[in-house]
């Protein structure tokens, strides 16, 4: 195991060892503290239990939620645009159809998550997303591909094994290096997407959009390909293609 699988599976034991839910906080006064916040002045919720509070429909934009605990919180359809949600906890987390764009989410674990037609356009997300529900969300330019310079941990890379991709906006996201696999995607949009060295074992591409996008040295090992559209898709250096279904490389720009 290496350290960016240790340091993150830390996380998740002491977070999880903590089955008791007590929250700081109660809906109304994170209400009135986002009233009084400003830019200048934000809502101090940093490292707050916030566990399994209705906080749905609120405009966090003014308020400091590095390292809060929102484990089983609903947070659906509020709005986080551009925060910083680094270290904060969000395993079983109701994100269904939040206000992610552009924010910054490392060493997090989301595990369990509803982030249904939530909006992450642009958003930098190193994080653990196993198991959730991304379906119909937009992840257009995504940056969620591992930064190989900053791996003095290990591998930091975006997991998101058994997730539901189906429907959702992936074009022009860098996914680079991450775990996808057994992963939904069926009928996704994954144009001009690059899957660099990405471990899709098992994914469901099956009628997905990948026109232009890049498979370099992917594992693509039981994938499903089927009814996938893949004119000027890169499969350069890919293993696993003897067991992927559907897979048509006549049809696709081999990187020759």
């Amino acid at each position: 195991m290496n350290l960016a699988i240790k340091f993150l599976a830390a996380l998740l034991f002491v977070f999880s060892s903590n089955v008791s839910y007590s929250a700081d906080l109660q809906r109304s006064e994170v209400v009135e503290m986002l009233k009084q916040a400003d830019k200048d002045h934000p809502a101090n919720l940093r490292r707050k239990d916030l566990t399994k509070l209705d906080l749905s429909g609120l405009d966090f934009r003014n308020a400091d939620l590095w390292g809060a605990d929102l484990r089983g919180a609903n947070l659906s359809h509020s709005n986080f645009s551009g925060l910083v949600l680094d270290l904060t906890v969000m395993v079983a987390v109701n994100l269904e159809g939040a206000n992610l764009s552009n924010v910054s989410i490392f060493g997090v674990s989301m595990m369990r998550s509803n982030l249904r037609n939530a909006n992450l356009s642009g958003s930098r997300v190193i994080a653990i997303l196993d198991n959730s529900d991304l379906s119909n969300a937009d992840l257009s330019n995504v940056k969620w591909g591992a930064d190989m310079k900053n791996q003095s941990m290990g591998l930091m890379r975006a997991s998101l094994k058994k997730v539901n991709l189906s429907g959702a906006n992936i074009s022009n996201a860098d996914l680079g290096r991450a775990m996808l696999r057994h992963a939904d995607l069926s009928g996704a949009n994954l144009q001009n997407a690059s899957l660099y060295s990405a471990s899709l074992e098992g994914a469901d591409f099956s009628r997905a959009d990948l026109r232009n996008a890049d498979f370099t040295h992917a594992k693509v090992t039981d994938a499903d390909f089927t009814g996938a559209k893949l004119t000027g898709a890169i499969f350069k250096n890919i293993k696993g293609t003897d067991s992927a279904r559907g897979l048509d490389l006549g049809k696709a720009n081999q990187g020759k």
